[in-house]
């Protein structure tokens, strides 16, 4: 049996697919499974030992490019694809499978694909379950587990890799480290403010702590600012926004004893390899797409959902952040220890 899965395009939510290949492999341990992915997910595709291969996709959100859909569809051709699983919602990414000629497409209706998915799954509850939850109903040949059975993702840690990035950066594991995700990708309506980040990471360069910022290099004027606000000598402060890959930042999340994060991709990368975090939501919900561990403590003052990118406070940040307070969040990080 040959699997192609597309992969969505989300860091968060091609980590949380990899509960679904978990339950294919439990139930088809010789299947060979390849994922489809942009490029900006395949690292952490190599830390799924569920997958046997990835395929790239080489389309940016919202880009058709149909010429290049159909070359990439002829050669998914040559494999011989038993069936697909296509993990997003859009009529775009179920439109491969189907000109590669795969028999058994298996999704949900999403955006009217009709004869584009042929194995139609029930999404009408998608509202009220976790994201793992819909991605383990589209199971290929078993019923989906029940919630509590759902295996959570485990991503591999490159232990190498590790030693690698601890001498380059001089990082001592003689003191304890604790990792700060401050960014967020849709923008300052999801992130705690910088200034209450400094207080935190102030709180843990007086212990002693290493304290690791990290992010993309769009996150780095972030990184700045809480530098710049910390009081503490920061000797032991490492800014690495911007100077690691998604597997170095993986790697590193496994050496934190603590992690503090806004709902963000790095969120669910420390949840995989198994860090202590505490997560800080505003507008966004953990009811579908929580940090998926069973050592996470979720800060939250608000209720319901928003899409909104810019909060309503002047400054930019959202009130239900703003009004989460450093010694709430300090004290969360400690009852984790």
């Amino acid at each position: 049996m040959k699997i192609l899965v597309v992969s969505p395009a989300w860091i968060g939510d091609a980590v949380m697919a990899q509960s679904l290949y978990k339950i294919i492999k439990r139930d088809q341990p010789e299947c060979q499974l390849s994922v489809l992915a942009p490029s900006w997910t395949l690292p952490i595709l190599r830390r799924m030992s569920e997958v046997n291969a990835s395929v790239l996709s080489p389309f940016n959100h919202g880009e058709l490019r149909l010429k290049e859909r159909f070359s990439l569809a002829r050669r998914i051709r040559e494999s011989s694809f038993d069936q697909a699983v296509i993990l997003t919602n859009s009529f775009k990414s179920a439109l491969i499978p189907y000109l590669a000629q795969i028999p058994i497409r298996t999704s949900w209706l999403g955006e009217f694909r009709y004869g584009l998915i042929n194995d139609i799954r029930d999404d009408s509850l998608r509202h009220k379950c976790l994201m793992i939850e819909r991605f383990a109903a589209l199971t290929p040949v078993s019923r989906p587990p029940s919630k509590d059975l759902i295996p959570y993702p485990r991503l591999a840690v490159n232990k190498n890799n590790v030693n690698s990035l601890i001498n380059d950066n001089q990082i001592s594991l003689e003191r304890e480290t604790i990792t700060f995700c401050p960014g967020a990708e849709f923008g300052i309506a999801k992130r705690w403010p910088t200034y209450h980040f400094a207080v935190v990471v102030d709180y843990y360069l007086k212990l002693g702590w290493n304290t690791i910022i990290l992010g993309s290099d769009k996150d780095n004027p972030i990184a700045a600012e809480i530098t710049n606000l910390t009081s503490t000598n920061n000797s032991c402060l490492y800014d690495l926004t911007g100077k690691t890959s998604i597997e170095d930042a993986l790697d590193l999340l496994s050496i934190s004893r603590l992690v503090l994060t806004n709902d963000s991709g790095l969120m669910h990368l420390a949840a995989a390899v198994g860090a202590s975090l505490v997560a800080l939501y505003g507008p966004t919900s953990p009811a579908l797409t929580p940090p998926l561990s069973t050592s996470s403590t979720l800060i939250r003052k608000s209720t319901g959902f928003s899409s909104k990118r810019v909060g309503d406070r002047k400054d930019g940040y959202d009130t239900s952040l703003f009004e989460i307070s450093p010694e709430e969040v300090i004290g969360a990080l400690n009852g984790l220890l």
